[in-house]
C-alpha cells in the first residue's frame, strides 16, 4: 500500500512526526496513520485527496481491526459497544476515494480499520456539525476547484482525558488542511473540543448538552505545541500567520463564513 506522499502538492510535505521519533507507521491507499500504542488510537493521519479523480461511491466496507498492528495496540469494538460513543473516522471514507472506481473502492473501503478511527460523542449539535461541515467544505473546494490537497488528522492527547474499558476519550481532535495557493504552500488548522460531552463517571459516556462541541481555527504552532508533533512547513504555510491574524489566538467558529482560507 503506497500510504501519504509527501510530495503529492508538487511541493515536499513530510509526514508529521514527534520528537525522538517512536509511532508505527502503517501505509493504506492514499492514507498513512501513525498509531500510538500506549493510547491505542493514531497521534497523526494523513491523506492526499484529488479534486479532479474524486468519486462518490456507495458506502462500502466493515470496521476491523488491522492485523499488521497488535490488538492490544488497537481500540477495537469493545469501547464502542453499547454506549453513545461514535466510532469518528479520522481519515474521512470519501477522502481517499479518486483515481479509478477500483483503487477508490479499495481505499474508502480502508478507512474502517480501527486505526483510523477514534471515538466521539455521538450527538450531533451546531459545532459537530460545523466540524463536519468543515470536512464537506475542503473535499468540496478540492473538488469544485481539482485541487490538491493533504489534510492531517488526530486527537490531541491531554494527561486529563478521561479513562474508559481500558483507554483515555480524547477530548480534542486536530485538522490541518494544506494546499498550494496562488504563490505557495498555504495552510489552516482546526480543533474540535468535546470536553463538555464527555463524562465517564459511573458509566456516563456522552451528555446531551446544548452546544457541546466547540470548533476553533487555531495557529498550526498551537497545534505542534499541543501535540508534540512537528508540522514541517505548515507552521510557516499557516493563513493565520499573516499581520493581525495570528494575534486573535484561537477563533471559535460559528458558521463557515468565519473560516479564514487566505493570505488576503
Amino acid at each position: 500500500m503506497s500510504g501519504y506522499e509527501p510530495g503529492f502538492l508538487g511541493v515536499e510535505v513530510p509526514l508529521p512526526t514527534r520528537a525522538g521519533g517512536g509511532g508505527r507507521r502503517l501505509d493504506y491507499p492514499r492514507f498513512s496513520v501513525v498509531l500510538d500504542a500506549q493510547r491505542r488510537l493514531a497521534a497523526v493521519t494523513a491523506v492526499n485527496i484529488d479534486g479532479a479523480r474524486l468519486l462518490d461511491l456507495p458506502r462500502t466496507g466493515e470496521w476491523r481491526l488491522d492485523p499488521r498492528a497488535p490488538a492490544d495496540e488497537q481500540t477495537g469494538p469493545e469501547v464502542y459497544a453499547r454506549n453513545d460513543l461514535d466510532r469518528g473516522h479520522l481519515v474521512r471514507r470519501r477522502d481517499p476515494g479518486w483515481g479509478t472506481a477500483a483503487e477508490a473502492r479499495e481505499a474508502t473501503e480502508a478507512t474502517f480499520f480501527y486505526t483510523n478511527a477514534a471515538p466521539q460523542a455521538a450527538d450531533f449539535n451546531q459545532s459537530k456539525e460545523l466540524w463536519l461541515g468543515l470536512e464537506d467544505h475542503v473535499l468540496a473546494f478540492a473538488e469544485a476547484s481539482d485541487q490538491r490537497i493533504s489534510v492531517f488528522t488526530a486527537p490531541i492527547f491531554g494527561d486529563d482525558d478521561p479513562p474508559y474499558r481500558g483507554i483515555q476519550v480524547p477530548l480534542r481532535f486536530y485538522k490541518i488542511a494544506a494546499w498550494v495557493g496562488a504563490e505557495a504552500l498555504e495552510a489552516a488548522g482546526f480543533v474540535l473540543d468535546q470536553s463538555e460531552l464527555v463524562d465517564t463517571r459511573q458509566g456516563v459516556v456522552a451528555v446531551d448538552r446544548l452546544g457541546g462541541f466547540r470548533t476553533f481555527q487555531v495557529p498550526i504552532s498551537d497545534i505542534a505545541a499541543a501535540t508534540g508533533l512537528d508540522f514541517g512547513p505548515l507552521v510557516d504555510a499557516d493563513v493565520l500567520e499573516i499581520a493581525g491574524a495570528r494575534a486573535e489566538g484561537w477563533r471559535e467558529l460559528g458558521g463557515a463564513s468565519d473560516i479564514r482560507w487566505g493570505r488576503g
